[in-house]
């Protein structure tokens, strides 16, 4: 991970960290889930808001204002309205998508789930995916959600990640590991 994106994570974490307390102290949880998906949707359909939250052009007080009417407009919690204005004033609004994603693991944690990121040859489908949720609940013994990919150089099989582990059994690792033993006896 490269220093800047380290920086802008570990900025992320402890912002999800202080939001999610509040949120859950204040029974506020679900509201918090629902600003994340609003704020995903405004960072993927709007080109505008982005350059708002990663442009150093704009004045903290014009990130501010703006913020402030977009959270109104959005009809943002007042905890997610109060730690963008915070951000805003402290110029620290570029870590907005980390800190989307922070938010989300910390709820999934919470409520005992995890996400799998699974990239795949071609598109599983519906009884394939399904099964394999299936089987890493089993392993893992929470509730799982697939995050699925679909990258055709991987030939046939799956890499999946869950967290810090990772499985590859696709195609391409097994033919570049044959490629490597063939070198090591020639």
């Amino acid at each position: 991970m490269s220093e800047p994106a380290s920086i802008a994570t570990s900025i992320a974490g402890r912002y999800a960290t202080a939001v999610y307390d509040l949120a859950k102290d204040g029974k506020k949880v679900k509201a918090i889930e629902t600003d994340l998906g609003v704020l995903s949707d405004a960072m993927a359909d709007s080109s505008d808001f982005n350059a708002l939250i990663h442009s150093p052009i704009y004045s903290r007080e014009e990130q501010g204002a703006a913020i402030a009417g977009l959270a109104k407009k959005m009809k943002l919690s007042p905890i997610m309205s109060n730690t963008l204005a915070l951000m805003a004033s402290k110029r620290r609004l570029f870590v907005l998508p980390q800190l989307v994603v922070a938010l989300r693991e910390a709820i999934a944690e919470d409520n005992g789930e995890v996400t799998a990121d699974v990239t795949s040859a071609s598109a599983l489908t519906k009884a394939q995916s399904d099964k394999l949720a299936k089987t890493l609940k089993a392993k893992l013994g929470k509730t799982v959600t697939i995050n699925a990919t679909v990258d055709e150089s991987l030939i046939g099989g799956l890499v999946v990640k869950v967290g810090s582990k990772m499985i590859d059994t696709s195609i391409r690792s097994k033919l570049n590991s044959l490629q490597n033993v063939m070198k090591e006896v020639g």
